[in-house]
């Protein structure tokens, strides 16, 4: 048999001791008062702006590749300077379109927005 190496074994570990409140360790005469504070909320869906952002620059590096592949070689820039010149134009365009696109679905989710009550409970011992 080997030793654990001061590893506990979860099974011959004792459970902490409850007391009346339901507090491990806590003394069962302490009482114990239960707060709860009711607020009105307004939750609604909200795009991520970033990843509408990110995918616009994608889907406009995809287009400077296409248009660089597409149109005859230029004799003055090399096909390399060419796609980083159209990446460039392309990846910004990209990126402002995809800002708008959150833009307008953020907006269209805002009508949709409900209001509900959310409880916080405090729990906390009695002040005497």
């Amino acid at each position: 048999m080997r030793d654990n190496g001061g590893v506990t074994d979860p099974l011959n570990t004792p459970e902490p001791e409850r007391t009346p409140n339901g507090v491990p360790g806590a003394e069962a005469s302490v009482p114990l008062e239960h707060e709860v504070e009711r607020d009105l909320v307004t939750v609604r869906r909200a795009p991520r702006y970033s990843r509408f952002m990110t995918l616009g620059a994608l889907v406009g590096a995809v287009v400077a590749l296409i248009l660089t592949v597409s149109f005859p070689a230029n004799d003055d820039f090399d096909m390399g300077q060419v796609f980083g010149f159209l990446l460039l134009a392309c990846a910004a365009i990209g990126l402002a379109l995809g800002a708008l696109v959150a833009l307008l679905i953020d907006r269209a989710t805002a009508r949709r927005a409900k209001s509900v009550t959310v409880e916080h409970e405090t729990i906390h011992p009695v002040d005497e």
